[in-house]
């Protein structure tokens, strides 16, 4: 799944997901931006690609501030000469507890960064991407969106929100180029998972560290993502749970 030559925007980009999508974008020959709050962090995987031989670049944002996230965009543009991808991928759970006890700051730090912040990369990147004739914007959705789980009152709602502004997005932008799609990952070795371990609060913490699936999977399953060979679920959610998918993205 070759990438040479796409210049793209992956948020959360300093661990997980994110960071491992960042390295096999860039291994591919893709032009990449970082982007994170932790703006050492970033550096750090920008500079260990660039020195592997690829091209990175890193930009401090908060994704739940709109300026930030337009400047992050822009900084893409003014680096690569365009963006074509965005990869909404930062996202948080904690506080994880039940709706009773979860503080409401708590509750809407999530919402800020889950949902406010893939509305506000999406809006600033429709413009330049639209202007070069189309793009592909792909979100970072859960199972979480459809099967409820206590202690993830925000979470969950955050999720099945990501989802709808994925099909939302779908149809109003097909037709201007723009594709849309949603992976669901399933479980991934990383810290939140940690955190969910620690918590102790709902089935999800009781799966065994080695049944979570390495963060290079879904990073193997966005490279295919963009290519034509996923148009069949523009404006869907792309499960890593799926037989089906695991063999498009050759992981099986």
């Amino acid at each position: 799944m070759p990438s040479a030559g796409r210049k793209l925007l992956i948020t959360g980009a300093s661990r997980g997901i994110g960071e491992a999508a960042a390295r096999a974008f860039a291994e591919s020959g893709a032009q990449v931006m970082l982007a994170a709050r932790s703006a050492d962090d970033i550096a750090r995987i920008a500079t260990e690609i660039t020195d592997a031989g690829g091209v990175a670049h890193a930009v401090a944002c908060d994704v739940a501030d709109a300026g930030a996230m337009q400047a992050a965009v822009d900084a893409t543009v003014d680096a690569f000469g365009g963006i074509d991808t965005l990869i909404a991928n930062a996202g948080m759970l904690e506080p994880i507890g039940r709706i009773e006890t979860l503080p409401p700051e708590g509750f809407a730090q999530v919402i800020d960064t889950n949902v406010n912040g893939v509305f506000y990369g999406i809006r600033a990147a429709l413009a330049p991407m639209k202007a070069a004739g189309g793009g592909t914007v792909i979100t970072i959705g859960s199972g979480a969106a459809t099967s409820a789980l206590e202690g993830w009152a925000h979470y969950s709602a955050s999720k099945a929100a990501v989802h709808h502004l994925n099909s939302v997005l779908h149809k109003e932008e097909a037709e201007n180029g723009i594709r849309a799609l949603v992976l669901s990952p399933g479980t991934v070795a990383t810290n939140m998972q940690r955190s969910i371990a620690a918590s102790g609060i709902n089935p999800v913490s009781s799966i065994p560290w080695e049944d979570h699936i390495p963060p290079d999977w879904p990073a193997k399953a966005l490279m295919w993502m963009c290519t034509a060979d996923a148009d069949g679920w523009l404006g869907q959610v792309v499960s890593l749970r799926e037989d089906t998918v695991r063999q498009r993205v050759g992981l099986i």
